[in-house]
């Protein structure tokens, strides 16, 4: 893999959405967004691929002239949470353009299409993997017309903004899916280990909590007869750490990520908090009964402090198992390569996670530093990511051998 290009690719992206204190912020739809599309079509075009874009804006990377073929699919998304990495789905992307510039430049005919998904995070309408969820039809106009940032804007508000229409396209001619991506967590790097092969994604399921009490001067109202909203906050909060806690054993994780305070002064008891919760784990069962455990405190807390609570269901998605086929040709690839490997679930959520039902998928982490994502200290090794990309492609080669042209969706495990 030519690791000089893949740096001079990141070179070029990094000023975009670059802050001043370190870290990028490239919002869903943004024009910081889009110009992570333009700059990565450039890219494309110079090293002789074509590109186009589907009705929700997600861009698709062909070789000339095979743009409607049945291929093996590549990438990963190109937005960023505020002040997140430069890794986090930009090292996806530029992964798959790097196995694509290999097999042009080598002269191979192995049939590889690079994707971008649009709006993968969920920082800012609160509906995480968009993009791909449209095309794979598990996110609809309803989801897209309730996913609202704090603007009031929906999400397909923007989409309309930007000149796309959703629901008009699904993904076509793909035989199969993977997804490159940083780690985000700390396993890899503790083991000293470069490839994780992904075997199952963690699914979230995420709620809005409206506490409404009442709002009083902080100086002028007794203890004992204030309805505190940001109290009872405190409370639900402490509660969602229990319930994740309680679940520890199954690798479920529950997570308050968002607190809004109105009137949020200092002279003034809180009269209302919308509060954002994130449960997520590999287990549905897991995933159930810690939700239900936050559902009941905060009913409990609610009648306790004679306030009211009202709990909305953002999203809910099931855990997804990746395909055997491409666990199975991605760890032969891996062995390969005569480099350390493990088989891991994936914590975080991907845009493979909604690919998954449609094509047979699978995904190869690579470390990050200290596990740090998300985060403006996020790093990566380029040469990771050109493992993994190396990886990739010859994973692609075992499947192409052994499935015929005829019969392309016999699994690979079982040939």
């Amino acid at each position: 893999m030519n690791a000089a290009l893949l740096k001079k690719w990141f070179q070029t992206l990094a000023p975009i959405g670059a802050l001043s204190e370190g870290g990028v912020t490239r919002p869903a739809y943004s024009a910081e967004e889009d110009l992570m599309f333009r700059a990565t079509a450039d890219i494309a075009r110079r090293i002789g691929l074509s590109v186009s874009e589907d009705c929700a804006g997600n861009m698709f990377i062909s070789f000339p002239g095979r743009e409607k073929e049945p291929c093996y699919l590549i990438g990963s998304h190109l937005d960023s949470v505020p002040g997140g990495g430069r890794f986090d789905g930009v090292a996806g992307v530029l992964a798959a353009l790097l196995v694509m510039e290999k097999i042009r430049r080598n002269g191979e005919d192995l049939p590889v299409r690079a994707v971008a998904f649009r709006a993968e995070e969920s920082s800012l309408y609160g509906l995480a993997t968009a993009g791909s969820g449209v095309i794979t039809g598990s996110v609809n106009i309803a989801h897209l017309k309730n996913a609202r940032s704090l603007s009031g804007e929906s999400l397909y508000d923007a989409m309309i903004r930007k000149g796309y229409t959703p629901g008009a396209c699904r993904l076509e001619h793909a035989l199969d899916f993977m997804e490159l991506h940083i780690e985000q967590g700390r396993v890899l790097f503790e083991a000293k280990e470069p490839l994780g092969v992904v075997t199952a994604i963690a699914a979230p399921t995420r709620l809005k909590v409206m506490i409404l009490g009442r709002q009083d001067h902080s100086g002028a109202t007794p203890m004992d007869l204030r309805k505190d909203a940001l109290c009872a906050a405190a409370d639900i909060i402490l509660a969602t750490e229990a319930a994740g806690r309680d679940e520890m054993r199954f690798a479920t994780v529950a997570t308050v990520g968002v607190a809004n305070v109105v009137p949020n002064a200092l002279n003034v008891v809180p009269g209302s908090v919308e509060l954002r919760i994130d449960i997520r784990g590999i287990q549905r069962e897991s995933i159930r009964r810690t939700v239900g455990k936050v559902q009941r405190a905060i009913e409990e807390i609610a009648a306790s402090r004679g306030l009211s609570c009202a709990t909305e269901t953002i999203s809910s998605m099931d855990p997804v198992t990746l395909a055997p086929s491409m666990i199975d040709s991605l760890a032969e690839a891996a062995s390969g390569t005569g480099v350390p490997f493990r088989k891991m679930a994936s914590g975080a959520g991907h845009d493979a996670m909604k690919v998954a039902p449609v094509v047979p998928t699978g995904m190869l982490f690579i470390p990050c530093d200290e596990g740090i994502s998300h985060n403006s200290a996020e790093n990566a090794s380029l040469n990771d990511i050109a493992l993994g990309a190396e990886v990739m492609l010859r994973s692609i080669s075992l499947r192409s051998k052994h499935l015929s042209t005829a019969d392309r969706s016999q699994p690979f495990s079982k040939l």
